[in-house]
C-alpha cells in the first residue's frame, strides 16, 4: 500500500483521515466496525487501476480521524455532513458510494438524505430497513434477542470496552474479523459478547497476522469507544429520521452479501434482500449473493471488487 497517499482533511468540524490512490470520477469507500480504511486495501488499488479515483477514509471515531467524546456526535446525520464535507473538498458535485457495514449505513443514509451528491451507490453486508414507526432500533433487537444481543451490549458506556480490555487488540481482532458464525451474534446469559466470540486456532486463507496486526495496531491508538458510539447512537437516530420515515432510496443501487453473515439465514435476511420489500424501498436495485461471511470485501477481495467495477462501468466510461 505505499502507493497510497495519506493526508488528513477538516470536514464537518472534524479532521478527517484519508487514504487515496488514482485519478478520474471519485469513489468513496466507507468501512464498519471494527475496521478503518485498511479494509478496503484490495479494492483501492483495483479500482484505481481502472480509472478511479479512490479515497477510504477513517471514519468519524476511527483510526487516524478525530474521535469526539459523546455519543450523540456520531448519528447518521453526523456521518452523511462529513461526507459532503469530504465531496465539497474535493470539488465533486457527486461520488460514487461504497459501504460496508457501519460504512453502509453512511451510504444508504447519504443516498436518503442528499441524494443529489450520490452518483451510485453499492452497499455490503447491511440492508436498508424501513423505520419502524412505534419503537427504537436498540429496544427492537432487545425485544427479539435480549441483553445478549451485541447491540444491546454495546449501549452502556464503557461496558464493552472493559470486557474487549481482557484481550490484546490482536486477538478482539481476530474475534470480531474471523468471525465464522451465521447466527445473530447473541451471548448466553451472562457472557460478554466479545467473550462469547472464538478466537481461531488458524486464521483463514484470506488474512494473515501482519494485516490483523495493522488493525490492532490503530485501534491500540485510539480505542474503541468512538466505534462503539455508532450503536449508542441508534436510537437518536431512529428519533432524528422520523422526518424521512417511508422514504425510498432512488438513486442507483448494488446490494452485496455473503450467504454466511451473521443472520443471513436465521433471522429472514435472504427472504428479505431478495423479496418485494427490500425492493420498495429501493426501486433500482440489483443484489448479489456470494459464497462468503460478513467481511466479505476482505475475504472475497477479486470477487467483490468485479462487482463493484461492474456497477460503476454502468455509469462512466474511463
Amino acid at each position: 500500500m505505499s502507493e497510497v497517499n495519506h493526508q488528513r482533511i477538516k470536514t464537518n468540524g472534524i479532521w478527517m483521515h484519508i487514504a487515496e490512490l488514482g485519478t478520474g470520477p471519485l469513489v468513496l469507500l466507507l468501512h464498519g466496525f471494527p475496521e478503518i480504511w485498511y479494509s478496503w486495501r484490495h479494492q483501492i488499488t483495483f479500482l484505481a487501476k481502472h480509472g478511479y479515483h479512490v479515497v477510504a477514509p477513517d471514519l468519524r471515531g476511527y483510526g487516524d480521524s478525530d474521535c469526539p467524546l459523546s455519543p450523540n456526535s456520531y448519528t447518521v446525520i453526523h456521518l452523511v455532513g462529513d461526507l459532503i464535507g469530504l465531496l465539497d473538498h474535493f470539488g465533486e458535485q457527486q461520488a460514487f458510494v461504497v459501504g460496508h457495514d457501519w460504512g453502509a449505513i453512511a451510504g444508504w443514509h447519504l443516498s436518503l438524505l442528499r441524494p443529489d451528491r450520490v452518483k451510485g451507490l453499492v452497499t455490503l453486508s447491511a440492508p436498508y430497513f424501513q423505520r419502524s414507526p412505534s419503537y427504537g432500533v436498540v429496544e427492537h433487537f432487545r425485544k427479539m434477542f435480549g441483553d445478549g444481543c451485541y447491540i444491546c451490549q454495546f449501549q452502556e458506556p464503557g461496558r464493552a470496552e472493559r470486557a474487549f480490555a481482557r484481550y490484546d487488540y490482536l486477538t478482539v481482532m481476530k474475534k470480531f474479523l474471523c468471525l465464522t458464525k451465521t447466527d445473530y451474534l447473541v451471548a448466553p446469559l451472562g457472557m460478554e459478547i466479545v467473550d462469547y466470540l472464538e478466537t481461531p486456532s488458524m486464521l483463514p486463507k484470506w488474512i494473515t497476522e501482519e494485516e490483523l496486526q495493522v488493525y490492532a495496531d490503530k485501534f491500540q491508538e485510539s480505542g474503541f469507544t468512538g466505534p462503539l458510539n455508532y450503536y449508542r447512537a441508534m436510537n437518536l437516530n431512529w428519533e432524528l429520521l422520523a422526518t424521512w420515515h417511508g422514504s425510498k432510496i432512488t438513486v442507483p443501487t448494488k446490494f452485496i452479501v455473503g450467504d454466511k453473515d451473521i443472520g443471513f439465514e436465521s433471522i429472514g435476511t435472504r427472504e428479505y434482500v431478495t423479496g418485494d420489500a427490500f425492493k420498495r424501498l429501493v426501486p433500482d436495485l440489483d443484489v448479489v449473493i456470494l459464497d462468503g461471511h460478513h467481511f466479505i470485501q476482505q475475504e472475497k477481495a477479486q470477487e467483490v471488487s468485479d462487482e463493484i467495477l461492474s456497477f460503476l462501468c454502468k455509469f462512466t466510461t474511463v
